[in-house]
């Protein structure tokens, strides 16, 4: 298994560190061919979100349960390049693209080997868990976040 880090030069940007995380595609992530269907990529995606998320020590489950705190998807833009198929062992990629006091960016690619399959920019947002509102990110995400990008 990956430990999380490794260089990669993405294509609208050079970021010097990226968390990695490895998918393997199963059949019910595929159409009868075989092929991945389209919105499992963003389920992938999610997945190496939620491990770099926790590898940079932001547990999701205290921030809900201890600071009323949620992370959800605000947009997101998905580009398929390549098709994934059924048994391929693929890497997704994090690298955090910016980050504001409400909210960060991160761009993510989904490869197989040296190619890229997909790429995916998304925006987290941070909102209050009772009410679903807009908040600022907790002082220890926003450090969380200002290191993963040192590195």
């Amino acid at each position: 298994m990956n430990d999380g880090s490794g260089d990669v030069e993405a294509a609208n940007g050079n970021y010097s560190m990226t968390f990695s995380w490895p998918i393997r595609v199963y059949w019910e992530d595929t159409d009868a061919g075989g092929v991945v269907y389209h919105a499992r990529y963003l389920h992938f995606f999610e997945r190496a979100r939620t491990e770099w998320l926790r590898c940079t020590g932001i547990s999701q489950t205290d921030l809900r349960q201890e600071q009323d705190v949620i992370l959800v998807v605000k947009d997101a833009y998905l580009d398929i390049l390549r098709p994934a198929h059924f048994d391929d062992s693929l890497s997704a990629t994090v690298c955090i693209a910016e980050s504001g006091r409400a909210s960060f960016r991160v761009h993510q690619e989904l490869w197989r080997g040296s190619d890229c399959l997909s790429r995916a920019d998304v925006k987290i947002a941070c909102l209050r868990a009772s009410s679903f509102k807009p908040c600022g990110l907790p002082t220890h995400v926003n450090q969380a976040l200002q290191n993963a990008n040192k590195n």
